[in-house]
């Protein structure tokens, strides 16, 4: 293959040679195209998808070569530059393939965020791979993120919760502060009128910090219990923030 530029081999080049060098029907996939799609940063490897009836014999440096059975024109983006998997698709295969889950949730609940796939387009996805790697818990993430869970913090919150026997509550709920302007909770028992937030490193910025301050404030004012935990909290002392939630849930008549 060449160049028809001067300069270093970009990203976007090597993107082209795995493409190319894996013949037709090579497609990119995983985080790779979830990349491509704007979701993400990947990293040096490169994640290519071909036919399963195909084999690469000898693909470029830093290339992984992935076959698939399941290649459907409704999961393909042949007019991608390069060609490459469809969003829902990139991270469903980028969840069976990332060896680290926490990397894997961030990816989903990021594509969620940013309104880049359904929960739909996702089901559909792992209706057509019956025997996908981490199956059953790439739905339950999906559907998480697709109920408002958009960080990492808030899906592990969700899991915890459910261990716990707590109520589903509302995420990213939306209401109206004295402004007039539109403000999103993350979790939200609204039968019960129990608010928790879940705080990133962002939060302790002095003007965010404020606003959170603020919206705590309004909120309590209004007869509202709020409770606050770090992100970090829910993953090193989840018996902690569960104890706290399901005292503010009895105290305001959850019968459990």
């Amino acid at each position: 293959m060449f160049l028809t530029e001067t300069g270093p081999v970009a990203y976007r080049h090597r993107l082209w040679c795995a493409a190319l060098a894996c013949g037709p029907g090579a497609f990119l996939a995983g985080a790779t195209a979830a990349a491509a799609d704007g979701l993400r940063q990947a990293g040096f490897v490169i994640d290519v998808l071909i036919p399963l009836s195909r084999r690469v014999i000898r693909p470029p440096i830093g290339v992984v070569v992935r076959r698939s059975s399941v290649l459907p024109a409704c999961d393909l983006h042949r007019m991608g530059h390069p060609p490459r998997t469809r969003t829902a698709r990139s991270i469903v295969d980028a969840a069976q393939w990332l060896a680290s889950t926490n990397a894997a949730r961030a990816l989903i609940a990021e594509a969620f965020r940013r309104r880049m796939v359904s929960i739909d387009d996702v089901l559909g996805v792992l209706d057509r791979l019956p025997r996908a790697k981490r199956r059953a818990w790439i739905r339950q993430v999906a559907l998480g993120a697709s109920a408002g869970a958009h960080s990492l913090a808030e899906l592990d919150y969700g899991q915890v919760c459910r261990g716990a026997g707590l109520p589903e509550p509302t995420r990213q709920s939306v209401r109206v502060d004295a402004r007039g302007a539109r403000r999103y909770l993350d979790v939200h028992y609204e039968e019960w009128r129990v608010h928790v937030e879940i705080d990133g490193g962002h939060h302790l910025e002095p003007a965010v910090w404020w606003a959170d301050m603020k919206r705590q404030n309004e909120l309590w004012i209004a007869g509202e219990r709020v409770l606050r935990f770090p992100a970090w909290a829910i993953r090193e002392r989840p018996n902690e923030v569960i104890a706290q939630v399901r005292t503010a849930l009895r105290a305001a008549g959850w019968p459990n």
